[in-house]
């Protein structure tokens, strides 16, 4: 009886191979009903191949399930910070997150920064290269960093700029008192002169 199994389900090679091709999967995913082997074994065309897929002879299996359940699970806790201790790192820490990349990450937001605070007028052309130059050399940390420094800068131009405004309006006056004095002093000897 074995053989006798054997033999048939050797005859019927040539009908898995045409059910894979009818179906579209491979031959280990096409089922044929064992009760119906004589059936089965007399199909020697797609046509009735595909008759029988109709009448359920022949099945396309099922895909086997693959779950990344486990592995969102992990995931999820990975996010919070689980399982990235010391003993589950693999590759440097540069690997992991590359110091070019911060690098890159800070430059892109203070230049941004930079950028805005031009546009809106906040700064002036001359402070913005300055202040672009000192992003690219390393000068700011974040964008706190760079905002403080941006209010103290323009705290004490506005302050130079009132004192030198002072100093001029000073020297102004003093010149007026000057022109004063002098026409003052020539009116004097003028009237002496009479």
């Amino acid at each position: 009886e074995f053989f006798v199994n054997a033999f048939k389900m050797s005859s019927l090679k040539v009908q898995k191979r045409l059910a894979s091709s009818v179906l579209r999967c491979g031959k280990k995913k096409v089922w044929l009903d064992p009760n119906e082997i004589g059936e089965i074994a007399q199909a020697n065309s797609r046509q009735n191949i595909r008759k029988l897929v109709k009448d359920g002879l022949i099945i396309k299996k099922p895909n086997k399930i693959h779950s990344r359940a486990r592995m969102r699970k992990k995931l999820e806790a990975r996010r919070k910070g689980r399982h990235t201790g010391v003993g589950k790192r693999r590759g440097t820490a540069n690997a992991r997150m590359p110091v070019k990349v911060l690098w890159m990450r800070r430059m892109r937001i203070l230049r941004r920064m930079l950028k805005k605070y031009r546009e809106a007028k906040k700064i002036d052309k001359h402070l913005y290269h300055e202040l672009y130059m000192k992003v690219k050399g390393n000068t700011f940390k974040n964008k706190r960093l760079l905002m403080e420094f941006i209010h103290k800068k323009k705290a004490d131009n506005a302050r130079a700029k009132m004192l030198s405004d002072q100093a001029e309006a000073r020297r102004h006056r003093a010149k007026e008192a000057r022109k004063r004095r002098e026409e003052r002093q020539l009116a004097k000897k003028e009237a002496a002169a009479k």
